[in-house]
């Protein structure tokens, strides 16, 4: 597997997570503290992560299935990130499992 495949999952697993902790602000500052302006920045942080969150997705899949893992596992990592901070942990244990799969590219030529 190639390290590009790893470092697009992180990147967008880590944007994927900020995205959902700002959208989980923003909710609570709409309906709980009533807080004027939340509206707005609650619908375009939600259109933000739900757009790339469907590029989370298939990012993670490409991952889980060059990884070869269990349906069960892939299904978990696709679901972290809808889960406030849960992509940050999944990201860290996805790293440390995957990080010994990746093969050292070849030197082009002598």
């Amino acid at each position: 597997m190639k390290q590009s495949v790893l470092t697009r999952y992180r990147a967008m697993a880590y944007v994927t997570g900020v995205l959902l902790v700002l959208l989980t602000a923003g909710v609570i500052a709409k309906y709980v503290l009533d807080v004027s302006g939340a509206a707005g920045f609650t619908t375009a942080v939600g259109i933000a992560h739900g757009w790339l969150y469907v590029v989370y997705l298939v990012f993670a899949f490409d991952l889980g299935t060059k990884a070869k893992w269990p349906i069960g596992k892939l299904a978990w990592v696709l679901l972290a990130g809808v889960v406030p901070t849960a992509a940050f942990f999944v990201e860290r244990t996805v790293t440390r499992e995957v990080a010994p799969l990746i093969v050292a590219p070849e030197p082009a030529g002598a």
